[in-house]
């Protein structure tokens, strides 16, 4: 089989495609004929490490957190899956070897989820790190639910930072289908046009509006929760716009990695701040939000493409260092990568 590999940190340049015998799966894992891999900033950043030239963790690692495919193996001790399940992954390359920018993956089962048939591998390969972050992010406000689905978030106003995002997009979709009134920032007239696609009812554009008037003037009474990508640059216009016992979930550091907040402020509004990093968030929240996620896109809550608000730039396995530069570079919408398309 061919895959991508690299065995020291470094530029992208450090990928390389190798041939290599397919690996059985052992306990508790399957292995799955990858058609598509997903890229997402999360796959440049653990290549890069924190200095070029490192050590990897494992001798060779197969880059990319998310992937769709077909279950070839089943491994002992794994219910739920057979072969021939079409599935998605997600957090493939955690903690192991084996991500999945290769013809043949093997994974950890608690890691592999059923794909509807009217799903594509392109939609199942845009899941994982996104769709994933997105939920846990609206999941962990005081008053809000822990699960979402139909009416979960009734009555609830929602502002999505960085709608055109990956994260964002797949957001406003969860919100939108839990119930919630959807109000996104974004950058550009094509990034709004992309966030209406994607299903927000109020779209503002932060570079030419008063953001906080004209988020106010949509709530009144302040957003209920926040799903923030850049929590130092947004510090002030979260304050200005949050409601009373209001929940601000910050997934990511763009824009800077260290914010100041007006105490007195957030000790009047009971705000509360709410990290999250889906490496540490433990299997319960993960399975959660893969069951969720399940739901929704047998509802087809979660398309993807351009007329759904999230264009696919893809790529050849061969040319995963140009994916990976093409993430690193913000390219708006879902890299992937076409690893095996002959898959059925």
């Amino acid at each position: 089989m061919r895959a991508i590999a690299y065995a020291k940190t470094g530029e992208s340049s450090v990928l390389h495609l190798v041939e290599r015998e397919a690996a059985e799966p052992g306990a508790g894992e399957v292995r799955v004929r990858i058609a598509v891999s997903g890229v997402n900033p999360t796959d440049w950043k653990a290549r890069v490490g924190s200095q070029p030239g490192a050590a990897t963790p494992f001798a060779e690692v197969v880059p990319n957190q998310d992937g769709a495919g077909v279950v070839d193996a089943v491994g002992p001790g794994v219910d739920g899956l057979v072969v021939g399940d079409r599935v998605w992954a997600y957090l493939a390359a955690h903690e192991r070897p084996s991500g999945t920018a290769q013809q043949f993956a093997v994974l950890s089962a608690e890691h592999v989820v059923p794909l509807p048939d009217a799903a594509s591998f392109d939609l199942g390969a845009s899941l994982g790190v996104p769709a994933m972050t997105a939920h846990r992010a609206l999941t962990v406000s005081e008053e809000g639910p822990s699960r979402l689905g139909p009416g979960a978030l009734d009555g609830r106003t929602v502002l999505v930072a960085g709608g055109a995002g990956a994260v964002g997009h797949a957001a406003i979709q969860l919100a939108r289908w839990s119930g919630a009134t959807v109000i996104t920032t974004v950058s550009s007239p094509e990034k709004s046009a992309l966030a209406t696609a994607a299903g927000a009812h109020h779209v503002v554009n932060y570079r030419i509006d008063d953001a906080a008037a004209a988020i106010r003037a949509i709530a009144p009474h302040g957003v209920d929760q926040v799903v923030e990508v850049s929590p130092a640059r947004n510090a002030a216009l979260n304050a200005s716009v949050i409601a009373n016992h209001g929940t601000i979930a910050v997934y990511a550091t763009d824009g800077g990695a260290e914010m100041t907040l007006d105490v007195r402020r957030h000790f009047a509004l009971n705000v509360r701040y709410q990290f999250l990093l889906l490496y540490t968030v433990g299997q319960d929240a993960l399975s959660a939000a893969a069951e969720d996620i399940g739901r929704a896109l047998a509802d087809g809550a979660l398309p993807v493409g351009e007329d759904a608000g999230l264009p696919i730039t893809r790529f050849p396995l061969e040319r995963t260092a140009e994916a990976h530069d093409a993430v690193e570079a913000g390219t708006v919408g879902k890299v992937l990568i076409d690893v095996d398309r002959g898959i059925g």
